[in-house]
């Protein structure tokens, strides 16, 4: 269980301004639901600038409900130019804090509000994906270059975790982390070191254990099951304990003399050239 702050409970279970604006002035949409997380926000601005009404639909967690809520309370009775200084802090402070692992809940609102003033001044349609002019880093998110270089220097992140806390980006197949640490070393100034040939960079080094999970099996789903079925055979990923992947054979492979050559040449072989030299892989 997350340890949610009594304001953020407060706000998930007692969301304040929920709903549309019908004659919005400004639209903000961020996220889809094919993520896990979206976002709409509704913006009502009066003739001197300021918001008067600010309402939200949200779909997903806790942490995204409670962000959303803040965030209307937050711009309600502020100027454009006040509410453009706003930032996921804000959000997160506004709250008393949120999990680290659900700071991108706070970005999301920040996000959508920038995509709403953008839409109000007729810079941008609502929805923030049609506007993007950057480099799509994280297919599995929609995240782009732009959004990831913004959290990174507002928030001082430091390590791809903090970016997948923060964006979401990275906490999909994995096959983005690389951009990911190009992305840290830009915005702190560093030059990217390029790995020697000779000694080939292992991707699941320095990812989260579901980020690692994630790589192990779109491994298997990629490289390993389809030249089991060609033989009629199959594989599933049953567990992963530490350095140890656990998978059971199944089709023909099941049972197949044959079955323990497979297992090291082809599977541990795969996942220790694609993920980790120090995995290992038994039967269950």
């Amino acid at each position: 269980m997350w340890e949610y702050t009594d304001k953020v409970k407060d706000h998930f279970l007692n969301p304040r301004n929920a709903g549309t604006i019908e004659d919005a002035d400004g639209v903000g949409e961020v996220g889809s639901l094919a993520c896990g997380d979206a976002l709409t926000l509704y913006i009502k601005v009066n003739d001197d600038g300021v918001i008067t009404d600010a309402k939200f639909q949200t779909f997903g967690c806790a942490s995204a409900i409670a962000s959303s809520s803040a965030l209307t309370e937050l711009l309600i009775g502020k100027s454009v130019d006040e509410a453009e200084k706003l930032t996921n802090k804000d959000i997160a402070e506004y709250l008393g804090g949120l999990p680290r692992e659900k700071m991108h809940c706070s970005v999301m609102g920040q996000e959508a509000l920038t995509q709403a003033i953008k839409n109000m001044r007729g810079e941008a349609p609502p929805q923030a994906e049609h506007s993007h002019e950057g480099e799509l880093i994280c297919e599995c998110f929609g995240i782009f270059d732009e959004e990831i270089l913004r959290a990174i220097k507002e928030n001082d992140l430091q390590t791809v975790e903090d970016v997948t806390n923060f964006t979401k980006a990275g906490g999909g197949c994995g096959k983005c982390i690389e951009d990911l640490e190009r992305l840290l070393a830009q915005a702190h100034g560093e030059s990217v070191c390029e790995t020697p040939s000779s000694e080939p960079a292992f991707p699941a080094q320095g990812m989260t254990n579901i980020q690692r999970m994630h790589l192990i099996e779109s491994v298997i789903d990629d490289n390993i099951r389809p030249a089991l079925q060609a033989d009629g055979g199959d594989i599933k990923l049953v567990d992963i304990d530490g350095s140890t992947v656990v998978v059971q054979f199944m089709g023909m492979c099941s049972g197949c003399p044959s079955s323990q050559a497979t297992l090291h040449n082809l599977v541990e072989g795969k996942l220790k050239e694609k993920v980790d030299p120090d995995l290992s892989v038994r039967e269950a």
